[in-house]
């Protein structure tokens, strides 16, 4: 397994003025390709069920053998269901799954087989296990692989055939993003969480304002950020266009890594904390974009719209279309008409049909001890259907460890099984065409949750108080 060092093809502790990212893709490149991109090093491909299958068929094609297998870690979660996990009913998923896990048998790949203790969603999964760690290049053939950079690694989503690449060499080609820093000062409000950081950000830049850039977030309220807060954050990047995201690692790093499974050990474990420290932007380093915003200014946050970006304060009204610019107006509409939505509305008070927390953005434990503080001693609502999925078999055990499954149960909830669930309409977990769905998962794209499904996101704590009251409900008035 690798260790995490982020000397590979460079030594960090010769740079001056120099920002993180660039400090961990110098210790990475193996060449610069003239007028073309760089050779990078991977420490860590994550493989899922879904896009991997052609990936081996190329290597199986060319006669190739998986360059470092012991560098590779495989799941399936897309096609898992959370209800059950005997059977996969769907023959396009269960054909996946079986696929995914022959061809680790194949190459010798670790596999965490579906309904074994090691299993969950590859993104929640990986760094609770400290198989993702901080000065590494990390990359699998999903977009919200950005979630790992929150380590204080460069994570990134990438294609199938790149999927090939890095399992016959180990090395990725990938031209260099820029550099943006988004800096985040002062104290987060009571009721404002991670999730509503990212949405705000989004709101702010628009979904397309990182693309091309690598975003490393900062200021005072990152530093005051718990782990799984910043693996949210992380996780949101890509939802603004940005190539990674990722957060300089310090001691809220060190000590969620410590003890975890495939972390160092021992002397080991201290030799690489002393590197990991390193591990920062220089205080001369220079960005090529830096924003800075006002965590005072960050309230819970929902979306009215069909893409991240269309979102407001919880207690806010839609923009109204003179708001809009002109060159917007046309899809600010169609969002609206498919959301059944009206410019000027209030959200809050909108009865909701289906309440979701889970998914790599927010299915740890974190998140369910702040949906557990909101409905403990309330009754969910008899008119919403609530899904509430951890994004790991460990998470779901912290969860009855801490008996955070009986406040649940006592509520009228159900604790169900790892998965990415309702996150994305490839499981049974489908949102029926017209309900509404407030969701703490990562995208509200047209049919994303189910084919005409509506999808409101929100943190934790906005589905906890909407799933009691079975509406549209800022946590802060209950």
């Amino acid at each position: 397994m690798p260790d995490g060092s982020p000397h590979r093809g460079g030594d960090v502790r010769r740079t001056k003025g120099v920002c993180l990212f660039d400090k961990i893709w110098d210790a990475h490149v193996v060449q610069n390709v003239e007028d073309g991109p760089t050779q990078l090093y991977i420490d860590r491909l994550y493989a899922h069920e879904v896009t991997s299958p052609q990936a081996f068929d190329t290597l199986r094609d060319k006669n190739i053998k998986v360059f470092r297998p012991d560098h590779v870690v495989a799941m399936p979660d897309h096609n898992t269901p959370s209800d059950q996990q005997d059977v996969i009913n769907d023959p396009v998923g269960r054909k996946q799954v079986e696929t995914l896990k022959a061809n680790c048998e194949e190459y010798g790949i670790k596999h965490f087989a579906m309904g074994t203790k090691d299993n969950g969603i590859i993104h929640v999964v990986g760094p609770e296990k400290g198989l993702s760690l901080p000065g590494m290049t990390i990359v699998c053939g999903d977009s919200h692989t950005s979630t790992h950079g929150a380590v204080g690694a460069i994570a990134m989503g990438i294609g199938t055939s790149e999927v090939a690449q890095v399992l016959a060499s180990q090395c990725i080609l990938q031209s260099k993003p820029k550099t943006m820093r988004i800096n985040i000062e002062g104290t987060l409000p009571e009721g404002t969480t991670a999730k509503d950081v990212a949405l705000y950000i989004m709101a702010q830049l628009t979904t397309s304002g990182a693309t091309g850039y690598a975003v490393e977030y900062a200021g005072s309220a990152i530093r005051n950020m718990s782990m799984e807060g910043r693996l949210t954050l992380s996780n949101l990047s890509i939802e603004m266009g940005s190539r990674a995201g990722l957060i300089a690692p310090d001691e809220t790093t060190f000590a969620y890594l410590k003890d975890s499974e495939y972390a160092p050990k021992g002397e080991e474990w201290d030799k690489a904390v002393e590197e990991w420290k390193k591990l920062y932007s220089d205080e001369d380093a220079v960005f090529d974009k830096e924003v800075t915003y006002r965590a005072e200014d960050i309230a819970p946050r929902i979306t009215y719209g069909t893409n991240p970006g269309a979102g407001i304060a919880i207690d806010e009204c839609i923009p109204i279309l003179e708001e809009i610019p002109e060159t917007d107006r046309s899809q600010f509409l169609s969002m609206l008409e498919y959301m059944q939505f009206e410019p000027g509305q209030k959200l809050e008070g909108v009865p909701v049909d289906y309440c979701f927390l889970g998914a790599c953005t927010n299915g740890r434990i974190e998140d369910f001890r702040a949906f557990a503080s909101v409905v403990k001693g309330k009754k969910k609502a008899d008119s919403v259907v609530a899904w509430l999925v951890p994004g790991s078999w460990h998470v779901r055990q912290q969860i009855i460890d801490e008996g955070i499954d009986k406040i649940l149960e006592e509520a009228g909830f159900e604790l169900r099984l790892p998965s990415c669930s309702a996150c994305l309409a490839m499981n049974p977990d489908k949102v029926p065409a017209g309900k509404l769905s407030i969701s703490t998962s990562n995208r509200n794209f047209v049919g994303r949750q189910g084919p005409g499904a509506r999808t409101i996101l929100a943190s934790p704590l906005v589905v906890a108080a909407s799933a009691i009251t079975g509406v549209v409900t800022d946590p802060r008035k209950i």
